[in-house]
């Protein structure tokens, strides 16, 4: 589906990271981007910068996902690319022992299924709604109606100690691309997921810089942190590549994670 401009794209956890890089190449490229994220001041700053709309939306209600769609395509129309970038993550062992008392403990169940709302069902929760959407457009003389792009993650193949919510959300978006491309597949939708490695994001710059150090020295080549601005090229090529369909591809320099 080649890009053009005044195309309509909306962008979930777009004010920021993986997200804000996409958001900036597609308008880059002439695309009226809406960018769906519960950071207001950093989303409304990105959305004046590239020309776009930003909305409040929480990936976890249908209230407030009905209300972003209805407001960009408002704004934009209605929209032929998805990016789903939302996500969270939270690090805890299945069950262990307190390393300054002994006491034994598990893994929260509630933060267990808000990462799994987040990462998961806030994932299915846009891809349903935005595809409804595109099933209102006519065909591209290609015979396309749109296109999706997911954020999984490396951890989706190989979790480390204390993602077993994270590796259990993002392997879910991987386990489930190929189905909804086969659903979609006779609508002239198509949709792939990126699984990222170590990106150069805010979440990652919070880290320690010999933890970073580390972490960088760990990726095989080039050893350094993925660059925002790789996962956009990858994802504006699965966007405007028209046999890139029901896909998952790592994005992480070939690493694969230790256990720790």
């Amino acid at each position: 589906m080649k890009l053009e401009k005044n195309m309509a794209a909306v962008v979930t956890g777009g004010a920021s990271g993986l997200g804000a890089a996409t958001a900036r190449a597609l308008a880059a490229r002439g695309v009226r981007v809406a960018i769906f994220d519960l950071q207001r001041d950093k989303g409304e700053a990105l959305a004046a910068e590239i020309g776009g709309l930003f909305c409040a939306v929480d990936v976890t209600s249908d209230d407030s996902v009905d209300a972003g769609f209805a407001a960009a395509r408002a704004a934009h129309g209605q929209e032929r690319i998805l990016i789903n970038c939302a996500g969270t993550g939270h690090a805890a062992k299945t069950a262990g022992r307190d390393r300054a008392s002994g006491a034994i403990r598990h893994f929260p169940l509630d933060a267990f299924d808000r990462v799994i709302q987040i990462n998961l069902v806030g994932t299915f929760r846009c891809i349903a709604k935005s595809a409804a959407g595109m099933l209102t457009l006519d065909p591209l003389a290609d015979g396309e109606r749109g296109a999706i792009v997911n954020t999984a993650s490396a951890a989706a193949e190989d979790g480390q100690m204390g993602q077993a919510a994270y590796s259990a959300s993002k392997a879910g978006v991987v386990g489930m691309t190929l189905p909804i491309a086969r659903d979609l597949m006779g609508e002239g939708i198509r949709i792939n997921t990126i699984l990222p490695g170590i990106f150069d994001t805010p979440l990652m710059n919070a880290a320690p810089q010999p933890v970073k150090d580390a972490l960088a020295a760990s990726v095989p080549f080039p050893k350094r942190f993925g660059l925002p601005e790789e996962y956009s090229a990858l994802a504006l090529c699965m966007i405007e590549t028209g046999y890139f369909n029901g896909e998952d591809v790592r994005l992480d320099g070939a690493i694969r994670m230790a256990p720790r």
